[in-house]
């Protein structure tokens, strides 16, 4: 991993910011290439005065949303009529995929804006996103609020702890483990508020 992160410090400091923007894009669609490790060592590039700070961010966070919108679209004009083809041979009905849709279409927000805080997960949430043709200006605005404070998170490890890249792997895993615990307590607050508008609305 050591030698993953050295690489990545050469790589971002001689591609510059179109580097930091086709790696996030990449990360960001169907790529398995961990932001975890990305975004701190440009981090630690601007602390070194080697890139601008405000730049590494908005350039990480526009290859997240690149990246998403890639798998956005191919699976809003792709793919329902594939799932509705062939989901029976994986157990998917036209109505199991129609009450996935119907939550989706609900609760769409608050599930981009945590999926793109979680590992995975946020390689994925697009394509639900996509499928059920949720509409794109939100799409865009829950993408880049997640993507962007995520991206911070990692770019600012990499400023406050770059000097000492052990320290990345370690702390990077912290800020995993604290999207989740974040993720967790946020989708609890949407529940309990999401039932309390239901009631009051039954009554």
């Amino acid at each position: 991993m050591h030698e993953l992160i050295n690489w990545l410090v050469e790589t971002i400091g001689t591609l510059g910011y179109p580097g930091i923007f086709l790696l996030m894009a990449m990360e960001s669609s169907i790529f398995p290439i961990p932001s975890e490790v990305v975004m701190p060592p440009a981090g630690y590039l601007a602390q070194q005065g080697k890139m601008d700070m405000t730049l590494v961010i908005l350039c990480g966070t526009l290859g997240s949303l690149a990246g998403a919108y890639a798998n956005y679209f191919v699976a809003r004009w792709l793919g329902r009529p594939l799932v509705i083809k062939y989901g029976r041979y994986v157990w998917i009905t036209e109505q199991h995929f129609d009450r996935v849709e119907s939550f989706f279409l609900r609760h769409g927000e608050i599930s981009t804006f945590i999926g793109r805080l979680l590992p995975v997960i946020r390689h994925l949430i697009s394509i639900p996103a996509g499928i059920a043709r949720m509409d794109h200006l939100r799409f865009s605005l829950y993408t880049t609020v997640g993507a962007g404070l995520w991206v911070s998170i990692l770019s600012w490890i990499g400023y406050f702890i770059g000097a000492e890249r052990e320290l990345i792997v370690r702390y990077s895993h912290q800020a995993v483990l604290g999207a989740v615990g974040f993720s967790a307590v946020l989708v609890a607050v949407y529940v309990v508020l999401h039932r309390r508008k239901l009631a009051k609305a039954a009554q």
